[in-house]
């Protein structure tokens, strides 16, 4: 079986120096880096963006880090709305503005070697008169961006989001369906979401979506609670479904995704790896007689 690839995201150690983040997560013995991109960081939308990549990118050359880039940071755009403005604003300049972080992602990716580009859809307005009005924006607005992403050689990974117009695996299937099936286009898949909302268990999700996966996110949670939580405080039970992703052959990186916990992000570091590699080293056929680590 393949050998999974674990990082964490900075979205997680937000009260950390993004050089101190990265020389951590070297430290603790992971294979790299989920980076959003925000203020704290490496800011976007700040000048002199193509300089600060390249040096972002010596530095993960030389702590050995791979890096996928994250554009989930949620004020970056827009001070008082989280995650505004998306690809579903029925204003087309605050979908512009969407899409250019989105384009800026994708340059910055390329930029540092990046495995893949993740997004988002955003939650449908309450103006809108039904959901068919935003695939409609969302399938617009991503077309841009999957064309610069196929220019760059980089997966596009959407991430399905609880609460969000593209939320569930079978609303992945729906854009990909949209979009003629470009070959940029992959999916995020995000671990806990699959607790929270899929009706297939998370190792089942793992398997549907293997030839669509570009990106894994993952943490505990519990079923119908939108909330994510430190491994061993939710319900998922790890051994198979880290049993059935090594088996797809999935080659990126498995980021640690606790965006709620900055405050204690170095002691969460410190404790997800080896978690995650406990719950690796279980047997497949332990794994799937359902014991926890």
């Amino acid at each position: 079986m393949n050998a999974l690839r674990f990082g964490y995201g900075t979205n997680g150690l937000a009260d950390l120096r993004l050089d101190d983040a990265l020389a951590l997560l070297a430290d603790l013995g992971y294979d790299g880096v989920g980076l959003t991109l925000d203020h704290m960081h490496l800011d976007p939308l700040a000048p002199g963006l193509a300089g600060r990549t390249r040096r972002v990118a010596r530095r993960l050359a030389g702590l050995g880090l791979d890096v996928a880039v994250e554009t989930g940071a949620r004020y970056v755009l827009d001070p008082r709305r989280k995650h505004g403005p998306s690809l579903l604003d029925p204003d087309p300049g605050a979908r512009a503005r969407r899409v250019d972080l989105l384009l800026r992602a994708v340059r910055v990716a390329a930029d540092l070697g990046a495995t893949a580009v993740h997004c988002f859809s955003g939650i449908v307005p309450p103006t809108d008169p039904g959901p068919a009005p935003a695939w409609e924006r969302l399938a617009a607005s991503l077309s841009p961006v999957l064309d610069a992403a196929a220019s760059a050689g980089l997966p596009l990974a959407v991430e399905p989001e609880p609460g969000h117009l593209l939320a569930s695996l079978a609303d992945f299937h729906h854009l990909r369906r949209l979009l003629g099936d470009p070959p940029a286009l992959g999916l995020t898949l995000d671990i806990g979401h699959c607790q929270c909302l899929e009706p297939l268990p998370p190792a089942d999700c793992v398997r549907a979506a293997a030839p669509w996966l570009r990106h894994v996110q993952i943490e505990d949670m519990r079923r119908g609670v939108h909330d994510h939580l430190p491994f061993g405080e939710g319900e998922i039970d790890f051994p198979p479904v880290l049993t059935a992703l090594a088996a797809t052959g999935y080659r990126g990186l498995t980021v640690v995704e606790l965006p709620r916990h900055s405050h204690a992000g170095p002691h969460h570091a410190a404790t997800s790896l080896p978690f995650l590699r406990r719950a690796t080293a279980r047997t497949p056929a332990t794994a799937h007689e359902g014991s926890t680590p």
